[in-house]
């Protein structure tokens, strides 16, 4: 599968480049899939991340973003073009915005199957506290470049609610809800020892200065400082892009704090000691755009979340069992003692982080993305069969109609023949155990047996039939060189029951709720010793052409065969 990955990627700091490397990552892993990633453009021109294919045509605020990258897909012909976007990802002018979002649409008209992954809406978006302003036409253009999403093949959002607007509003039906994941692929179980160790760390992280600000943040840290002197407020991250100079600002006010830190960007390397060493993550926002990344930054570290009280807030932590401490929004006082009452329960620190963590581990990337491959096959293969069954209608004196179906599905019929879904890796099989413990590094066997089928029926041996074997071992007669006496004793042992011993000591082997189905011991008959010069017809499969008797599929015993006919069962 050829996928075009479309969102802005690092060394870029644009919104949602983080979510893009982690979902780059997890398709790069996957070696049936071509990734190439389609980023912004960035100044000055950096060195590209290792092992990713990455073209940089389009820029923020680009009038012709979407010319440029209708051109690179052209060239490209991918399978599926996925889209990572929020409203303002292609520009924060609104002309150059709603024509960067016009890119789907006109993608699936030249007939690649797009998908986008929605992070915000602008129905919920509060304009005039994100800064923006003329609020009533930017929500007329909203709406038009929403309708014009919506014309992708399918779309994917991150809470229900945002499903339910999208149905029942605009009517449309190929929305569907996924979750955000957390960011990274191993959640890690919290550090206790760090936490509340010297001190207790608060962190605040974002990009700050429009609905996310700090003032609120540090007046309610002022009145926890007074009543637990030891405990330390962190800020990490820069300035929203539409409140450049914010952070400068802050710093030249409270840089002169010793109890308060200001980190500025945070490099992913460095996120897990950020986290692993805070008691609490705060969310100080005065409204929401969506699902918030740093809530599950959080649950990816088990760190528990105290949070503005906001419905998109709610809404996330009732449908992902985040464990979420709510204040007031604007209330100082009401954010200050949340933070007290937290700060001094050390069992409910414990209580919400594992939570979090446990969350976490139900949200990470491989799962996240492993869902979305399996909806652009099931898309592309639906697309595929609907083509053949219109072809299926045509009379048959329609000529060339052979030609006409190959062209019409010639970008979905290759999914059908191998999927990209990986299998779950299993361990690597330990090496099978041949007739008395002899192997050969060819996987062959080196001398005649009797192998026992599925259904614990004897079965000829000799060379070639090495896939009547299951992994464990079985008694079995050795080849004719060997002394009546080594007869006698592989006689006593084959009639113990193999098939009951090779059950009992596989038993094991199988992690609890997954054992193989049962089998009524009770039917199984005792194999008989079967000189190995004569064989037996076992099941018909794996069975010798020569003469010989032995058991039926129901147990009873089977009559003797024909020297050149194989063994029928009943």
């Amino acid at each position: 599968m050829k996928i075009c990955l479309v969102t802005t990627f690092p060394p870029s700091q644009g919104g949602l480049s983080e979510y893009g490397l982690h979902i780059a990552e997890e398709l790069r892993r996957n070696p049936f899939l071509s990734l190439t990633i389609l980023a912004d453009k960035i100044s000055p021109t950096q060195p590209e991340l290792d092992g990713f294919s990455v073209q940089r045509c389009w820029s923020f605020d680009d009038p012709a973003s979407a010319f440029r990258l209708l051109t690179a897909i052209g060239k490209l012909k991918p399978d599926v073009v996925w889209f990572n976007l929020l409203f303002s990802t292609f520009g924060r002018n609104p002309i150059n915005a709603f024509l960067g979002l016009l890119t789907p649409l006109l993608a699936r008209l030249s007939g690649r199957y797009t998908h986008v992954t929605l992070h915000h809406l602008m129905d919920t978006v509060d304009l005039k506290d994100a800064g923006v302003r003329y609020a009533r036409t930017y929500r007329k253009a909203g709406a038009l470049a929403t309708r014009m999403l919506l014309l992708s093949n399918s779309v994917s959002v991150l809470m229900p609610g945002y499903r339910e607007i999208l149905h029942e509003k605009y009517g449309h039906d190929n929305v569907h809800v996924r979750s955000h994941g957390v960011l990274t692929r191993r959640p890690e179980y919290p550090d206790f020892s760090r936490r509340g160790n010297p001190e207790h760390r608060i962190l605040a992280f974002g990009k700050w200065g429009t609905y996310k600000r700090l003032e609120l943040m540090i007046e309610a840290f002022q009145i926890v400082r007074n009543a637990l002197p030891n405990t330390k407020l962190v800020v990490a991250g820069g300035d929203h892009p539409q409140a450049a100079g914010y952070m400068a600002s802050l710093k030249k006010k409270h840089g002169g704090n010793p109890a308060i830190e200001f980190t500025g960007y945070v490099h992913e390397d460095d996120l897990a000691g950020l986290f692993q060493s805070s008691s609490v993550a705060v969310m100080p926002y005065s409204s929401s755009t969506g699902c918030s990344g740093v809530a599950h930054l959080a649950c990816a570290y088990g760190v528990p979340i105290v949070s503005a009280d906001l419905p998109d807030f709610r809404q996330m932590a009732d449908g992902e069992e985040l464990a979420i401490e709510f204040y007031k929004p604007g209330s100082v006082q009401d954010l200050a003692q949340s933070l007290i009452g937290f700060l001094t329960n050390t069992q409910k620190q414990e209580a919400m982080a594992i939570q979090n963590f446990s969350t976490a581990l139900r949200m990470t990337m491989p799962t996240i993305v492993l869902k979305y491959l399996r909806h652009f096959e099931l898309e592309q293969r639906t697309e595929a069969l609907r083509q053949i069954t219109r072809f299926r209608r045509l009379p048959d004196w329609v000529p060339r109609k052979s030609l006409l179906l190959r062209l019409m599905t010639r970008n979905s019929l290759g999914w059908v023949h191998r999927s990209a879904i990986q299998s779950p890796r299993s361990k690597p099989p330990a090496q099978d155990l041949l007739l008395n413990n002899n192997v050969n590094d060819r996987g062959e066997l080196t001398g005649a047996g009797i192998p026992l089928n599925g259904d614990g029926i004897a079965a000829a041996g000799g060379r070639g039939h090495r896939g009547c074997f299951t992994s464990n071992s079985f008694p079995a007669a050795r080849n004719a060189s060997h002394s009546k006496a080594d007869h006698n004793d592989q006689a006593e042992d084959l009639s113990l029951a193999p098939a009951r011993r090779a059950a009992e000591a596989d038993e094991g082997a199988y992690p609890e709720g997954q054992q193989p189905a049962s089998v009524d011991w009770e039917r199984v008959t005792p194999v008989r010793p079967v000189h190995p010069g004569n064989g037996s017809g076992g099941n018909g499969k794996c069975g010798s052409g020569n003469a010989g008797t032995g058991s039926n599929g129901s147990g009873g015993e089977r009559t003797t065969q024909g020297r050149r006919n194989p063994g029928a069962r009943e």
